[in-house]
């Protein structure tokens, strides 16, 4: 069976800030300047925000250029931050600390990114933009030149055999002038773009964080709408950064959330246990009890920096938003720098389009983004991750220099390293030993991959797979004792015994969609593939 083909001027891979921001900007320009051009957004989940997890306390900066009139439009922004609380954390204790000037959130929101971009989805629709949930794009399509000409989404009916089910339908080529990629981090066709344009050779390796995250509704005498509390310290040791967020949501809900830096040592450290762990701190256990856990999820973030964004366009596309990874970590933010990404990529793209170029580089696009508020927002904070590279201490205090004295304008830059490297061996390391979950405040991890609504139809390929299926038993578990079962926080990874011995069981059902197992992995023998679309976690508003 041959593939149908569709042809649109752009098409948008991921219904994201970034990706939707882009299509609501090409339809204005091409109301301004009445020039037609057709637009086509495709998504792996089974709706526009099935996927979409974050914090999230939202700047509304970039919106406000997008779409001036959100507020009329309705847009889900209701709660605004009204406090701001830093905590350092010890085993029994804290310390209130004073609020960073790049966490001070005035005239920021505390939102349901899922339901905001819902919401963009909505005002897209409403510009005429072709929508498409549940497509997973699974391919990348080249012209005779080399250029991008397009992707391809995944067949419909493959068994787990590989063999054509009585269902089959092969995918559909989309073709078009421009393809934007917004795949979020660590996106999988980003990942063949990066090797086919070689798109990483003039930056630092990315780095990458694993952020957790619950939705609680608690007690409304506890509740405080706009309160925003960030910790560090405990339960990580000083040499792993990471950190949470508790922020207090309209109708007595709270985001809970944990994340860790990929770049952790001790791989007997479990991301999913020390969230857990956390919640039982005296500094914010109180307002888990009598509170009932009603989402769960997680996902991978980029962290680092300006130094990390890759070469943004090639013949035929370009890379937006989180995929290129434009997060401002000291911020605790990136979708507004991912809807301006997309804005001006699409603002090159239009241009590129109306002089009728064809599928070459868009240059404007880079260009406008070396001029623009992102870059010099990731220019002044570019030392601050990296930092914590010698510790949480030292990190504190560089990061307490560089802001109040230099204020960013530092004559160096720090560099960052793979994360996959930096795990130690098993036998060198700290074991830990994570307390049992009462199931009140802290939970297991097949109740909560529950509570993330995930689905993937069985009957079809592993799409987690393996280059070579020995190195787990061969390597991974005599040096690392397997830490794929503990760095994954949906419990797809499994050691299971058996007479002939030990072998690596793959849950590829449960899986979350975070990517954290192709990025930690210490061999790089773990590619995370797109399954079928419409596949994976449906976070209702996450």
């Amino acid at each position: 069976m041959e593939r149908e083909v569709m042809e649109f001027d752009v098409v948008i891979v991921g219904a994201g800030p970034a990706g939707l921001s882009a299509a609501i900007r090409l339809k204005q320009l091409a109301a301004e300047h009445d020039h037609e051009v057709s637009v086509c957004v495709i998504e792996k989940g089974s709706e526009v925000g099935a996927h979409i997890l974050a914090g999230a306390c939202f700047e509304p900066r970039a919106l406000d250029e997008l779409i001036p009139d959100w507020k009329e439009k309705g847009a889900p922004l209701k709660q605004q931050a009204v406090e701001d609380r830093f905590l350092m954390l010890t085993e029994h204790n804290h310390i209130r600390l004073p609020t960073p000037p790049t966490m001070n959130n005035h005239g920021n929101y505390v939102i349901s990114l899922a339901n905001f971009v819902r919401w963009l989805g909505e005002q897209a629709e409403a510009h005429e933009v072709e929508v498409y949930p549940g497509f997973a794009a699974a391919e990348v399509l080249y012209d005779e030149t080399g250029a991008v000409k397009g992707v391809a989404t995944g067949d419909l009916g493959i068994g787990r055999d590989g063999e054509q089910k009585s269902g089959y339908t092969p995918g559909v080529e989309l073709h078009a002038k421009y393809t934007l990629f917004a795949e979020g981090a660590r996106g999988s066709l980003t990942r063949m773009l990066t090797d086919t344009f070689d798109l990483r050779r003039d930056c630092e390796p990315q780095t990458y964080g694993i952020g957790i995250k619950e939705l609680w509704e608690i007690d409304p005498a506890k509740h405080k709408a706009g309160l925003i509390i960030h910790t560090i310290g405990w339960p990580l040791d000083t040499k792993t950064y990471g950190g949470s967020f508790l922020y207090h949501m309209e109708d007595n809900q709270v985001a809970v959330g944990f994340v860790i830096g990929l770049d952790y040592e001790n791989p007997h450290l479990s991301p999913f246990d020390e969230f857990q762990r956390f919640k039982h701190h005296p500094a914010v256990k109180d307002f888990f009890e009598g509170g009932k856990r009603i989402a769960y999820g997680a996902r991978a973030l980029t962290e680092g920096g300006l130094q990390s964004v890759p070469t943004l366009a090639f013949p035929g596309g370009a890379l937006i938003g989180c995929t290129a990874g434009f997060m401002n970590v000291p911020k605790i933010k990136g979708s507004h720098t991912a809807m301006k990404t997309g804005m001006m990529a699409a603002e090159a793209a239009f241009e590129a389009i109306r002089a009728e170029r064809g599928r070459d580089t868009l240059d404007a696009y880079p260009a406008a983004y070396r001029e623009s508020w992102v870059h010099e927002e990731l220019r002044r904070v570019r030392n601050i991750r990296p930092s914590f590279h010698k510790g949480l201490l030292a990190g504190l205090a560089y990061s307490a220099f560089d802001t109040y004295l230099l204020r960013g304008n530092a004559p160096w830059t720090f560099g960052h390293h793979e994360d996959h490297k930096s795990l130690k061996p098993a036998s060198k390391s700290r074991k830990i030993t994570y307390p049992k979950p009462d199931g009140k405040i802290s939970f297991d991890k097949l109740s909560s991959v529950f509570m993330s609504n995930t689905n993937h139809e069985e009957d079809q390929p592993i799409h987690l797979r393996l280059k070579d299926p020995s190195i787990p038993v061969s390597y991974n578990l005599p040096n690392f004792d397997a830490p794929e079962q503990r760095y994954c926080p949906a419990g797809v990874y499994e050691i299971v015994q058996e007479d002939k011995g030990p072998r690596l069981q793959i849950n590829a059902q449960n899986c979350v969609h975070c990517k954290t197992c192709d990025i930690k992995d210490p061999s790089q023998n773990i590619v995370w593939t797109v399954p079928e679309g419409a596949g994976g976690p449906n976070y209702p508003n996450m």
